[in-house]
This record gives structure tokens, sequence and C-alpha cells, in this order.
């Protein structure tokens, strides 16, 4: 349910239908929020990085502060969609936890929980799965992408019906905004198709969830590649400030000691540019400009002392809540509780429309 992937329309295009929709849906969620329910998420498979905070994590902040109603997924049964074993889930479930609490997710407006908690979340799975066709599972590009780089030398079942769980996760609270990537539309889609093929076979029920287009920066990874938990190339959020400073200087750049800010032709260099500016607030051409001819020894302090002053309020409320694990083990608790009524009552409404278990 995450992603870093840019949006914005490139120059001299028209929008997509999609961005068009999404710029209609902030305006809304501008004017009125209240309306509005938002399903996002993360595998608790690694410790969540610099990409997700500037793909994912403020935004979901953003979205809870003007007044949106939204769910946060720990996908706890995901995590076995591309490995064989769910190893250290405990540790990476209290990690997700004082990530989410350290960077502003209020428990009092937004509600947080697990996959494993919720069965009647999970049982929705079972009709939705009678709506759509093997075919149009297979052909999901998100699946064939995710089955590209799975740690599974053979693939299971699981991972085909990824796409009907997603649109269970999103649809068992009636999620009508889901923040997204355009990689990430074709989930979607199946989602609003399993929605739409389920009201008109049993009578209107589900909403048809739209995509709140993110238009996060791409960052990459040290090694130059996108930034990804299973590629070990990323710079977690919980990090030290040297174990900060010692991945950022071991980060791909290249021979050019004129620093400039030029994606397409230095893709590596212009991320650490790139990630400098967006911790300062500032263009990534000054920010190249200011560095000039210092190389790339003079790029690695700036994008360092950057991070690190970022990230320090955020570390610090971070330590703070890992002295307290009975209260931020009671956040997931309540969300569980709340999420599991809600999937349970939803339930209820797909049992009484299908006609089944009287």
């Amino acid at each position: 349910m995450t992603t870093t992937t840019t949006t914005a329309t490139a120059p001299g295009t028209a929008p997509t239908p999609a961005e068009r929709r999404s710029a209609e849906l902030e305006q809304q969620l501008a004017q009125d929020p209240a309306p509005f329910r938002v399903l996002t998420g993360d595998r608790p498979t690694g410790p969540l990085h610099l990409g997700h905070y500037f793909g994912t994590l403020r935004n979901r902040v953003r979205l809870q502060d003007l007044g949106v109603d939204v769910f946060v997924l720990i996908a706890d049964y995901q995590v076995l969609t591309d490995r064989d074993t769910a190893e250290r889930l405990g540790e990476y479930t209290d990690g997700l936890l004082l990530d989410y609490l350290a960077l502003g997710i209020d428990p009092a407006r937004s509600t947080v929980f697990n996959h494993s908690a919720v069965p009647a979340l999970n049982q929705l799975l079972l009709p939705f799965l009678s709506l759509v066709s093997v075919a149009e599972l297979g052909r999901n590009p998100t699946v064939k992408d995710e089955i590209a780089h799975s740690r599974q030398s053979a693939v299971s079942g699981l991972m085909y019906t990824y796409p009907a769980h997603q649109a269970a996760d999103i649809l068992f609270c009636k999620g009508n905004v889901v923040p997204v990537g355009q990689d990430q539309l074709p989930h979607l889609e199946l989602t609003r198709t399993i929605a739409r093929r389920f009201n008109e076979r049993y009578g209107h029920l589900f909403p048809e969830p739209d995509a709140l287009l993110s238009a996060a920066p791409l960052l990459l990874g040290t090694d130059g590649t996108k930034m990804s938990k299973s590629r070990a190339n990323s710079i977690p959020l919980g990090a030290t400030a040297d174990e900060t400073a010692r991945l950022i200087r071991g980060a791909t750049t290249d021979a050019d000691r004129h620093i400039t800010y030029d994606p397409d032709t230095r893709p590596g260099v212009s991320s650490l540019v790139l990630l400098a500016a967006l911790c300062l607030e500032r263009d990534p051409h000054e920010v190249a400009a200011e560095i000039g001819d210092g190389g790339a020894a003079a790029l690695k302090r700036t994008v360092t002392d950057a991070v690190n002053s970022h990230l320090a309020p955020f570390r610090d409320r971070r330590a703070e809540y890992a002295t307290d694990p009975a209260y931020v083990r009671s956040v997931l608790r309540a969300g569980n509780e709340r999420a599991d009524a809600l999937a349970e009552a939803t339930l209820a409404e797909v049992r009484e429309a299908m006609g089944t278990f009287r």
C-alpha cells in the first residue's frame, strides 16, 4: 500500500483522468473532510525508511490533521505474499507503531490495526474472490512486479489473491479514498471493480474508492536503485545519527566532481541532492549550486547534516515512546477493537445482501 512513485504531470502534457479526479478530491478534502475515509498501510517486513517518510507517511499525518478518518493497516498477513515465513514479525510491528506515533499519527484521530486481529476483514476475501477471474488477478502489473522480485522459489497462491485481499482491506471500512502512486492504480482499479460487481449483483453496499495520487518524490536507495526494505539499500527512520552518516557515505554517486541536479542523467547524485532539499525545504537546484565543485564528499556531508537535523525531533519522540511499550501496545489493541467492530458490521451486511448464514 505504500509507494514513492512520483505522479506529477509532465510539462506540456494534459493531466490524465486519474490526475484530474485526484485534484478534485484534494479540493473537496480541504473544503469538507468529514465524508472521507482513507485506508493506507504497510507490511511489517522491515524498518520504515526515508522513502516511506517522504512518499506516504507525512501525507497520512496531513490527511489526519485535515480531519479525514484515517485507517492505517499493519498488513501482517501480507508478509507471506512473497516470502516463506514471517520472520521478526513482532519486532517489525513494534517498530512500525513507534514510527507512526513519533511521526504524528494520533490514536484519537486515526485507527492503527493489523490483519491478524480482524478476522471478519479476512473473511471478505472469499466473496470478493468470486467476483474476479483468475486472469484478472494474474495480469495485475503490481502482482507481476512482486512475483519478479519474490524471495520464494515458487509463488504461492496468496500472491495471486493479494489484489482481492487489498480490496477487502479498503472496503471492510468502506474507505472511499486511497493515497497511491501511479504504479498502484491497477490495484485500486480492481478494488473498484469488486465493489461495482458486488453492488450490481447483491445491491449497493460499497463505495468505489478513488485514488488520491501521490506527488511524492522518487528517492533512490544508497545503491542507486529504488529504495526498498528488501534490497538493503534504505536509510531507516529509526537509524541513529551515526548509522545515517555511515549509510549516506556509502551511497552511489558518479565521477563528475561538480554537483548538479539532473535526475535523468545523474540519478544517484540527484537523489542525494533531492533528499537534502526535502529535509531543508529548499529547491534542489539551489542546494546543488551551493555545493558546486565540492564533490561527492561535500554533497554527502550536506545530506547527512540535513537528514539528521530534520529527523532529530522524530528520533527524540520515538525514543520516548519506546520507554512505554505498554502504551504502544494499547494503541494497537484499541485500533484492532475498532477495526474488528467495523469489519464484523460490514461482514454482516455482506451476508445479508448475499442471503447467506441466516
